[in-house]
């Protein structure tokens, strides 16, 4: 089975965050790396200019898909009705976002309940509120999908690791979510780093996601350069050739450069040095196996 070509892509976290006006010129970069568009993280209110930022993106012949940044304060799960508001209409300010930079795919943990980034630890959740939980979530992705779909946008409902959601894990819980919400204008996206540490086969889960799948994030096991720790490349490759994905698929490496004991390794650091020629390498590995298993 062939595939078409999908496009890479970039985080924009790469270069910088927040991510404003004077870092434009990382696009010429990721260009010259050889992507095809970067991911920027749907802008709070003052950080960008939609309307220059889009052209500043299509002077450089790039593409825009945009991560979503839910919190505490905006999420669709909480018992508190005020957070849930809050949450809906943070997605629907996603989905006007994406509109008005030309981008077609918002993804991300869009049922909210960040848990060790957000300050809230994890914790034991009775079986009635645990419903409650995913009841509010299938609620409010309803009721934001109808807004995307109108809009002609879609949704990427990510699963995140043990230690950042307690909503959706595993490829399963997504898969869960999105059935139970059964709208056209939501899918699942699936990141690599997480899937290594839940899903029991990567490639499986992909080959189990089908058709659901909208989005995916190519992220090494240690959130590396792709082809620097032990995902096994040419198997995703392969399981994405199966199920026939043609869509975008964004790298998110961070930095790994200081292997000093008691460093963070989850928290997030402004590049030192330039990093475009591993970019490059990495976008030229992810392409050579998605080529090669598109002949398999």
């Amino acid at each position: 089975m062939t595939m078409k070509t999908n496009p890479i892509g970039i985080i924009s976290m790469f270069y910088a965050r927040p991510f404003g006006r004077e870092h434009f010129a990382t696009f010429a970069r990721a260009k010259k790396a050889g992507c095809d568009f970067v991911e920027l993280l749907v802008p709070e209110p003052g950080e960008l200019d939609l309307a220059e930022t889009k052209a500043a993106l299509a002077d450089n012949g790039l593409g825009v898909v945009l991560a979503a940044r839910v919190s505490l304060a905006r999420d669709i799960s909480s018992a508190d009705e005020g957070a849930r508001q809050a949450g809906i209409r943070y997605l629907g300010t996603c989905v006007e976002t994406a509109t008005a930079l030309g981008a077609t795919i918002v993804g991300g943990p869009l049922y909210g309940a960040p848990m060790v980034f957000a300050g809230r630890p994890p914790a034991p959740v009775a079986e009635d509120e645990r419903k409650r939980r995913i009841d509010r979530v299938v609620i409010g992705l309803k009721e934001a999908s109808l807004k995307a779909e109108n809009a002609g946008v879609t949704f990427g409902l990510e699963p995140l690791n043990r230690f950042e959601t307690d909503i959706a894990n595993t490829t399963r819980h997504g898969l869960a979510i999105a059935e139970a919400v059964s709208s056209p204008a939501l899918g699942v996206m699936l990141d690599t780093f997480h899937m290594n540490m839940e899903d029991p086969s990567i490639p499986d889960a992909i080959r189990r996601a089908g058709k659901w799948l909208v989005h995916f994030q190519a992220n090494e096991n240690n959130r590396g350069f792709v082809g620097s720790g032990h995902i096994d490349w040419p198997a995703v490759a392969r399981a994405l050739v199966d199920v026939g994905y043609a869509g975008p698929i964004t790298l998110e490496p961070f930095r790994r450069d200081d292997e000093r004991p008691g460093v963070p390794l989850a928290q997030w650091r402004a590049p030192q040095r330039d990093e475009d020629a591993e970019l490059a390498h990495s976008v030229a590995y992810l392409k050579a196996a998605l080529a090669f298993a598109g002949r398999a």
